[in-house]
């Protein structure tokens, strides 16, 4: 098959699922199209057999106060699938790229019928798509696609309850990892990185928003830091990078706290652990979580969103309602002091992240596409 990828190319689950989904198909020999407004990081900048990356560059005329990047999207999306004769345009995130992939598609009739295939992912239908400025758009885009995919049973009903969807039939295709990526550490080389060789080692890794919670992530491990000698990676940034470092200073932990940025190669981070703090209001799946579960770090999270989907509840790690702080670290020094019961909960993150498999995963997408193109 011949697929267009249009996702955000920007650190986050999407534009992480969206790009490896890519890599995943052209290893299958299907050849893929990425388009998008700069490379998607998942990419590492290399060149990928049977994968394209096609730059949307918007004009930058006086006229517009902000380029219209939706119209230059929909203008290449069109250009891609004719020049390389693409077979289906498979959106990530509803807004813009399902609305423009629909234009697409309409420019196209003429010669052929591109199929659009949206996978909505989570903010795009529980805030963003939900506001007055872009909920009719939102839902449009959505019915007209050819198929819809949400990536969890909760994603899915919310995407029922918000929009109604009239005809649409939304399956549920989850996240997944690559096992050749996010695998359980063999030796104790990622933990001489990041901290002293009697510190127990927390991780969290996010886009540092609002949603994140990072203020909880700070408090459950002062109250570890006070337990047992530890210290807590917190990779990624965001808006929240500045209220989370003065957090840290407020509570006098600067010493035993690193903030590494935006990491390409996570794993390594995550290989290097002994748990993943994941305290957020919501989350539609909780790619994060699966990838430390991935690399045998148990995850101590919130029982909110698509979580419970992907962390089981006292085998793989534990789960409290949001804003529990107490509980998440009255949990997280059990676990660190007692190396049975960590070891089983390593164990079974790691079996439990094998579900969710590029193996498994992609082929499902797979067949997704083919009956599509069959209608």
């Amino acid at each position: 098959m011949r697929i267009g990828i249009t996702c955000y190319p920007t650190y986050g689950g999407s534009g992480a699922v969206a790009t490896e989904l890519g890599l995943e198909l052209a290893r299958r020999g299907h050849d893929v199209h990425i388009i998008s407004y700069a490379s998607p990081f998942r990419l590492r900048g290399g060149f990928a057999e049977r994968v394209t990356f096609h730059e949307v560059v918007p004009a930058d005329y006086p006229l517009f106060e902000h380029s219209p990047y939706e119209l230059a999207l929909a203008v290449k999306q069109h250009e891609v699938a004719l020049r390389e004769g693409l077979e289906l345009m498979h959106a990530h995130y509803a807004i813009p790229h399902a609305a423009t992939a629909w234009l697409a598609k309409q420019m196209l009739l003429a010669q052929r019928d591109l199929k659009v295939v949206t996978t909505l992912h989570g903010t795009d239908i529980t805030l963003v798509g939900q506001d007055p400025s872009y909920f009719t758009i939102t839902k449009f885009s959505i019915e007209r696609s050819d198929a819809v995919t949400a990536v969890s049973e909760f994603l899915k009903e919310e995407t029922y309850r918000a929009f109604g969807c009239i005809g649409c039939d939304v399956q549920v295709i989850p996240n997944f990892i690559s096992p050749a990526d996010f695998f359980p550490a063999t030796d104790g080389t990622c933990r001489r990185a990041l901290a002293p060789a009697d510190h127990k080692i927390l991780i969290h890794v996010s886009n540092f928003r609002p949603v994140k919670r990072l203020a909880d992530v700070v408090r459950i491990f002062a109250t570890v830091r006070r337990e047992l000698p530890a210290t807590l990676v917190l990779a990624g940034d965001g808006p929240d990078r500045d209220f989370a470092e003065q957090e840290v200073d407020r509570l006098g932990l600067r010493a035993d706290v690193r903030f590494p940025g935006k990491v390409d190669r996570v794993a390594d981070l995550l290989r290097g652990s002994d748990l993943f703090l994941l305290p957020s209001q919501t989350e539609s799946f909780g790619l994060s979580a699966l990838e430390a579960m991935g690399c045998g770090v148990p995850v101590l999270a919130t029982r909110v969103g698509g979580l419970p989907e992907v962390v089981v509840d006292g085998e793989t790690g534990y789960l409290a309602p949001v804003g529990a702080v107490d509980e998440l670290a009255e949990r997280a020094v059990a676990v660190l002091k007692d190396a049975t019961l960590h070891a089983r909960l390593r164990r079974a993150a790691a079996a439990r992240a094998l579900e969710f498999s590029a193996e498994r995963v992609v082929p499902r997408y797979e067949a997704l596409y083919q009956d599509v193109l069959r209608d």
